[in-house]
């Protein structure tokens, strides 16, 4: 990984909080404690806030399947059975959860990420009102007795 989290950095989640706070210039339970009350007054916050709690879920799990795995080897003779080899699936499962977690809070607290331009604008689309429709939708008005122009459309005649 890059930006400060090294792939041997074993508190991924650690340093993405202090980016966090660093950030949006508060602690996490103080964050955590805004966007609950306000989870529409800043966007940006509110995804922030549930990606890391995604992340330290995910960090949980890592650490308890690493101790299962860590338990089921201290009782393995020289060959490793299916059940720990399972066990040792699960880490990776886990670890790999864990690292895409902390990719999307990364994205999310990089202003300039690729993508963030079209979200900015679908955004801001969303708490814009639009004033009308973009092109007209229905046939110009015309006063009363005004006839149609010739281009205007004419019921088939009958075919004799």
């Amino acid at each position: 990984m890059t930006d400060g989290i090294s792939d041997e950095s074993a508190d991924v989640v650690g340093v993405l909080t202090e980016r966090i706070e660093a950030r949006f210039d508060m602690g996490m339970d103080q964050l955590k404690a805004a966007v609950a009350a306000a989870p529409t007054a800043n966007p940006d916050a509110t995804d922030v806030v549930k990606w890391h709690g995604l992340l330290v879920e995910a960090q949980s799990m890592l650490e308890r399947t690493e101790d299962d795995l860590l338990a089921a080897l201290q009782t393995q003779p020289s060959e490793v059975d299916d059940p720990t080899m399972g066990l040792a699936h699960r880490v990776n499962a886990a670890v790999t959860a864990r690292d895409g977690r902390a990719m999307v809070v990364r994205w999310l607290l990089d202003p300039d990420a690729p993508g963030k331009e079209d979200l900015a604008a679908e955004r801001l689309a969303r708490v814009r009102p639009r004033s009308g429709p973009a092109v007209q939708t229905s046939a110009p008005h015309r006063p009363a007795g005004t006839p149609a122009p010739a281009s205007a459309w004419r019921p088939a005649r009958s075919a004799r």
